[in-house]
């Protein structure tokens, strides 16, 4: 048995004590061919010792798990630990990691890049800048093609908004409830969920409106999604017709007749909200929202920090999805496989208006940031991420559909690609959210089995998957078992 577990602690000694369940019980971990250096730095206690004197409280207050995951090493889809444990990563240091970690192809464009120059800003003109550029504009639709690049999402979507208010003359910005587009003091007005605000003036201008959730909302059936699998609520539409969808503009249209002037500044959406747990909306939804929104002046803006660069699967951005053409794109997270970047992505008209003013950011666009990014989309071109995406990503989710059959407490499997949620709820008839208590069972249960996922919804109650994109079939099914392994143990202690 020690043999069949090597590979689950790679090198850590295989004792019983060590295992949360016997051996025998354990899913087994695919096998992986890379083998990492012994960790020999500061030791765990020392870390924490440090996190909690020098390291902001907020550091403790987001570290996940109660016994914390140490990780010392990541190659494509897996993460090692200080003591050589292996973890197959589903999260991708929350959506993040696109290729992979440390993928060999983006670290050699990393490495050369640092040889030849570190540092310079825009106010030079260098080659990296503008080789991405033009190669990250051949990839958006046209009049999507002026670029500028910053170093993170919140900094994108802070910049959106004031080129939106630049562009209109209009102030007032539209998001859904549940929404997550950043934590700058701007941003946060974008973003709708308490856990991110603070009891200060913030987002002066910013209203939220229903979000055209389906499973959680009022309104919903089975046929509204673009996703493999859609809600167990029942549907009595007519072919054609989508009444949550017109229930839902209804409290949009609602939401533009009371809470803000007739004109608008903008409107943002993300194509399937990440933070808020792979939430969906009905097909046509945005269309007919950004129909309304441009009515009154406003712009609209897709904020593509976690569905671009091929995850949804089907298309290489996740408004494509819904059949629009945002006036704005906002991107960060995936477009540097962890290095910090960030662009917003607009029109020549919205553009120029942004340049009435002198806007300067020292690092966004440095040469290292562009020849990573550069090498990311290369990468996502010849390794095939895109199709990955879709074919692993819907084998996942249908398999995941036959646990939700299973299980009372899985409510809903939703997403596209490998941008996953899995709502747990107490009861398919309530919909109540699964308490934080519980989640966090399931959560620390699946960890202690080998795998790294996420947590997000306005009540924690959905767990994320949304991985490197270079995973494999074998990967889903390791997940799949320990994910059922994880929720039988919580159900039989229920």
């Amino acid at each position: 048995t020690c043999a069949k577990y090597h590979n689950y602690f790679t090198g850590a000694l295989c004792q019983k004590s060590a295992l949360k369940h016997p051996p025998t019980d354990m899913p087994e971990m695919p096998p992986c061919k890379f083998s990492p250096e012994e960790y020999k730095g500061m030791s765990k206690e020392r870390m924490m010792k440090i996190r909690r004197e020098n390291c902001n409280p907020m550091t403790m207050k987001v570290t996940y798990y109660k016994k914390p995951v140490f990780i010392h090493k990541g190659h494509m889809q897996w993460l090692w630990d200080v003591d050589g444990r292996r973890y197959l990563d589903l999260f991708a240091g929350v959506a993040t990691v696109s290729v992979g970690h440390c993928h060999p192809k983006v670290t050699a464009a990393a490495e050369q890049q640092l040889k030849d120059l570190w540092h310079t800003t825009n106010i030079y003109v260098y080659p990296a800048l503008h080789e991405y550029c033009e190669k990250l504009a051949s990839y958006l639709p046209d009049p999507l093609k002026v670029i500028y690049l910053t170093n993170s999402g919140s900094e994108a979507n802070d910049l959106a908004m004031l080129m939106a208010r630049l562009h209109t003359g209009n102030f007032d910005t539209i998001t859904f409830r549940g929404s997550y587009h950043g934590g700058s003091p701007q941003t946060m007005g974008l973003t709708s969920n308490a856990a991110y605000k603070y009891p200060i003036a913030n987002g002066l201008g910013c209203t939220n409106t229903m979000c055209p959730d389906v499973f959680r909302g009022p309104w919903g059936g089975s046929h509204c999604r673009d996703s493999p699998i859609q809600t167990i609520r029942q549907c009595s539409c007519a072919q054609g017709q989508c009444t949550a969808n017109e229930q839902y503009i209804g409290q949009l249209k609602e939401t533009l007749a009371t809470s803000v002037p007739s004109r608008i500044a903008a409107f943002f959406g993300e194509p399937i909200q990440g933070v808020g747990g792979a939430v969906q909306y009905p097909k046509n939804y945005l269309k007919e929202a950004y129909k309304l929104v441009r009515e009154r002046g406003g712009v609209c803006i897709a904020d593509e920090v976690q569905t671009g660069f091929g995850r949804t699967g089907t298309h290489f951005w996740g408004f494509q999805g819904h059949d629009v053409i945002p006036d704005m794109v906002t991107m960060a997270k995936g477009i540097g496989n962890g290095f910090p970047m960030g662009a917003v992505v607009t029109t020549p008209e919205i553009a120029a208006s942004f340049a009435k003013g002198v806007h300067f950011n020292t690092f966004g666009g440095n040469p290292m940031a562009c020849a990573v990014a550069s090498s990311v989309l290369d990468v996502i071109k010849e390794d095939g991420t895109q199709k990955i995406s879709l074919d692993v990503g819907t084998y996942l989710m249908t398999e995941l559909a036959k646990l939700r059959d299973k299980y009372e407490v899985v409510g809903d499997v939703r997403g596209k690609g490998l941008q996953i949620g899995v709502e747990m709820v107490k009861d398919k008839a309530s919909r109540d959210p699964l308490p934080p208590e519980a989640m966090s069972e399931i959560f620390e249960d699946v960890k202690d089995m080998g795998i790294l996922i996420g947590k997000g919804g306005l009540y924690g109650q959905i767990f994320r998957i949304q991985p490197p994109m270079c995973i494999t079939m074998e990967d889903a099914d390791f997940f799949l078992a320990v994910f059922d392994k994880s929720i039988h143990n919580y159900m039989e202690k229920r």
